[in-house]
């Protein structure tokens, strides 16, 4: 008698959370979730699209930026070696512009309008207090189509406090065109989270009060801990392929949540009065660049968001790199009028910034992802709103796009058409990413060499 084998339809659903004391944690894309008997249940689970936007200011060093040759075959530039282990998904542009960020006679204000108008190719409203009007940018469209899936709609990241909220920041600006890259709509600014406990905690806690996060902060015990006999019972249902999986993550979970743990406790003893924020930003830049980016790493691995924008640091910002021996301000450096002493150190603080992203695709390239990485699955747009700081141009602009494995060709340095809209190649990236627009900003067209 021949056996008979019954095959369940039955799948982990795609939105499923490990729930403890205060905690829902995402789960990774698992195997266990593609129905049996699917299509794609003899292939590893489809993968979903992500988006990211890393913003850097005060311009860069253009000589030691751009490659000297195009093609495939190009040479990384100097401020780009730290990226020689992505090179192969890494696709370097330039002739790109941002016209909007021009005068247009509003007198000086390059600061404020690179970076307001670099997500949605809108020239910004000058004005110092009320009424702000810029243009809804491309992370929040693509949040709105992508953000369907996912607990939060999009996260948007910072590492400068932003205390200097009212008032002019940039020759009559006001300080929110410096303070953030995201705009929900032209008169809605979206603000920028800078502290790291506060992201963990926006991930895999569901309190959002002062007190509540004051007492999350306090905790001693993991936020895993608190789940611990959910992951025992999932993982009996799982295959050994998944189990491995699933530890992994949690695991990097469990790294980053020690690492924040670690600078709150080096930042004193919380006190009775309850803060607005946690005190728990690292001493060291560089590393809580790193959190910040491994905090990101986690929100696409659990599938909490699919939409991210990270600034680096604020337009004008006079911050000194003492970790890589800069004790000068980074803006008054930017402005070095040929100075090569200055020239130098702002090559320096340009390459220590592509450390800290190169730092975040190789992790996104270490973690699987149905059938490839979160690397594979995502496309990343790395830039400044302005070139050469030191003359406030908002032409031939250092950008580059990483990821994106199969939609993106990457390996290559192209030289598009001088002054070619930055906009068109926000407008091909939500092609690639099936949020497909007539027209973005100041857009007049696509970037075809985004795939070869």
């Amino acid at each position: 008698m021949s056996e008979i084998m019954y095959i369940s339809k039955l799948a982990l659903p795609r939105r499923t959370f490990l729930r403890g004391l205060g905690t829902a944690i995402a789960l990774p894309l698992l195997d266990a979730m593609v129905p049996a008997l699917s299509a794609l249940a003899a292939t590893p689970a489809r993968p979903v699209r992500r988006l990211g936007f890393v913003y850097v200011p005060n311009g860069v060093i253009q000589d030691q930026w751009v490659p000297a040759t195009t093609g495939a075959g190009f040479e990384l530039s100097p401020s780009l070696k730290p990226l020689a282990g992505v090179k192969d998904q890494l696709l370097v542009l330039s002739g790109l512009a941002q016209k909007q960020a021009e005068s247009f006679g509003d007198g000086n204000g390059d600061h404020a309008r690179g970076c307001a108008s670099w997500l949605n190719g809108v020239h910004p409203k000058r004005t110092e207090g009320a009424g702000v009007q810029a243009g809804t940018t491309v992370d929040q469209i693509a949040a709105r189509e992508l953000g369907q899936f996912t607990r939060l709609p999009s996260l948007e990241l910072a590492l400068e406090s932003q205390e200097r909220g009212l008032g002019s920041c940039d020759n009559g600006y006001a300080c929110v065109y410096i303070n953030t890259i995201s705009w929900r709509s032209p008169t809605s600014p979206v603000p920028m989270e800078i502290h790291p406990r506060v992201v963990f905690d926006r991930l895999f806690g569901d309190g959002g009060s002062a007190s509540t996060r004051l007492a999350q902060a306090r905790r001693t015990r993991s936020v895993l801990d608190s789940v611990r006999q959910e992951v025992t019972s999932l993982e009996g249902t799982l295959g050994a392929g998944d189990r491995t999986k699933l530890g992994e993550y949690l695991e990097s979970v469990r790294e980053v949540e020690r690492r924040i743990q670690k600078s709150e406790a080096q930042a004193g003893e919380l006190t009775l009065t309850l803060p607005d924020r946690p005190t728990d930003i690292p001493e060291e830049f560089g590393e809580h660049m790193r959190v910040m980016f491994d905090l990101q790493v986690l929100a696409f691995q659990g599938d909490v968001t699919r939409v991210t924008t990270f600034m680096m640091a604020r337009e004008t910002s006079q911050r000194p790199y003492p970790e890589i021996g800069i004790a000068d301000g980074h803006h008054g450096l930017s402005h070095h009028g040929g100075a090569a002493d200055k020239i130098e150190k702002v090559t320096k603080i340009n390459v220590f910034h592509m450390t800290q992203f190169a730092h975040f695709l190789e992790r996104l390239r270490a973690t699987p992802d149905g059938d490839g990485t979160l690397l594979d699955h995502s496309l990343l747009l790395y830039g400044c709103g302005l070139s050469d700081s030191n003359q406030h141009l908002h032409n031939d602009l250092p950008i580059l796009v990483a990821g994106g494995r199969g939609r993106l060709a990457g390996g290559r340095h192209v030289r598009l058409t001088a002054d070619t809209p930055l906009t068109n190649l926000q407008l091909t990236m939500l092609d690639a990413l099936g949020v497909p627009l007539e027209r973005f900003g100041d857009s007049t067209g696509r970037v075809r060499e985004l795939s070869a």
